[in-house]
């Protein structure tokens, strides 16, 4: 997809999301049907089966190419001390990733996915979007069409994560302004702030909600007033993955944020989506239930990279392999009783 070059587009993106082949689903329905197993006796995964023919289009889905894209951005708020670490470990951390030795890369390649590194002007944080708009609306389109790029038609499944110092108080100020609730209950420890830092966390949002509470509640608008360039491009890679039926697995608490916006307006955008696993962030648990999601697994992780959806892929890449592989009654000669 070559992006969105204006906020018509976006909008005009948002406004229709094509649904999965229902044909395809019905067709890969009568196959688990006559498989030889009890029917909904490997649970989830046959759901996962389902929904994987419904969004491929076809009664056999495979993963044979699988991508993760991993965003990077900085933010300008940073400044008021609600990480851990500085900015200057984004820059860090995504040189460990093009060398290989994050635990992406690791967990990339055990589930069989290419590993894509998206850095978005890292040497331009955003704004400090408690005293102006996080991105211009130029700054934003760049950003959601950064994140359409890595959609390319001959993906099977897309996973997306980030890298970004502070990015879950921007996640949290988007989804406290979209789906509303004290700003307390969308705040968490992110790297491992103390609970000064996540006391600053709140208020830093709170002054930005304060700031821009009179701006227009649009997707677009939200997302370019408190999202940071890697938020932005994820929500433009999960809209352009929807308009070519590409499914796409979540990671954390912010991949999800990235949504917020769009599911509180549009609540389908999450149709073509799988939640890898829940956060230990606590708003993620809270966000989940908001974007109508149930998450694969809960592993007790919070690192963000899109490490949680890429282990999310093995149990999906499991799920399909019953699906194609198992044999049904009739060619096993078996008769369905079971």
């Amino acid at each position: 997809m070559s992006g969105f070059a204006s906020r018509a587009a976006f909008d005009a993106a948002l406004a229709d999301l094509p649904e999965p082949d229902r044909a395809a689903t019905g067709a890969a329905r009568a196959r688990q049907a006559a498989l030889t197993k009890p029917p909904g006796s490997l649970g989830r995964l046959e759901d996962i089966a389902l929904f994987m023919a419904g969004w491929q289009g076809t009664a056999r889905p495979r993963i044979a190419c699988g991508r993760a894209a991993l965003f990077a951005g900085n933010h300008g708020f940073v400044v008021h001390g609600v990480s851990a670490f500085p900015a200057s470990v984004t820059e860090a951390m995504v040189a460990n990733f093009v060398n290989g030795g994050a635990a992406i890369n690791a967990l990339a390649t055990a589930a069989g996915l290419e590993l894509s590194v998206v850095a978005l002007e890292l040497d331009r944080p955003t704004a400090d979007f408690t005293q102006s708009p996080a991105m211009t609306e130029d700054e934003c389109l760049a950003a959601l069409s950064a994140g359409a790029a890595v959609v390319t038609p001959e993906l099977d499944v897309l996973v997306v994560g980030e890298m970004g110092i502070g990015n879950t108080t921007a996640a949290a100020a988007l989804c406290a302004r979209s789906f509303g609730g004290a700003v307390a209950e969308w705040v968490g420890p992110g790297t491992g702030v103390d609970p000064d830092g996540i006391a600053r966390k709140i208020a830093v949002v709170e002054r930005a909600l304060a700031y821009h509470a009179g701006a227009p509640h649009t997707p677009f608008e939200t997302l370019r007033r408190l999202g940071g360039r890697e938020i932005a491009a994820i929500a433009g890679a999960v809209l352009a993955a929807r308009r070519q039926r590409v499914p796409v697995v979540l990671d954390g608490f912010i991949t999800c944020a990235a949504l917020a916006p769009l599911a509180a307006h549009a609540p389908a955008i999450t149709d073509h989506c799988i939640a890898g696993h829940c956060s230990a962030e606590p708003g993620h648990v809270r966000l989940l239930g908001h974007l109508g999601l149930e998450p694969l697994l809960s592993l007790g992780m919070r690192l963000g990279e899109g490490s949680g959806a890429a282990v999310a892929v093995s149990v999906i890449r499991s799920a399909l392999a019953a699906h194609n592989g198992m044999a049904t009654f009739a060619e096993a000669g078996v008769a369905e009783a079971l």
